[in-house]
């Protein structure tokens, strides 16, 4: 069965520590609804440099990655099924890609 991250875009930070919790449980809930699907829960990453042949840009880029999360499914539309769920939603956006084994 195949491998696919989820890379999410957007979302915001939690204004207080009892907003985070709140939000934190939502990923909680979510990713135990997964299960064993959940290859590696992953992790919210900070602000991106872009790195081409031009130079070196230190604004993200175009569409800043904010975390990600490796889920193993059947199939593509099994895994943007899974993400559906996902509670970055609620303002953010998730990109569901295959992982190629090489």
């Amino acid at each position: 069965m195949p491998d696919y991250v989820f890379a999410y875009h957007g979302g915001r930070k939690p204004e207080t520590a009892e907003e985070g919790q709140k939000e934190m449980e939502k990923w909680g809930a979510w990713f135990a609804h997964m299960g064993d699907a959940v290859v590696n829960p992953g992790n919210a990453v900070g602000q991106s440099w872009t790195v081409s042949s031009s130079g070196i840009s230190h604004d993200g880029g175009a569409n800043p990655l904010s975390g990600f999360t490796v889920v193993r499914a059947d199939s593509m539309e099994a895994a943007a099924e899974m993400a559906k769920g996902c509670p970055i939603l609620n303002g953010g956006s998730v990109e569901v890609a295959p992982v190629i084994e090489m």
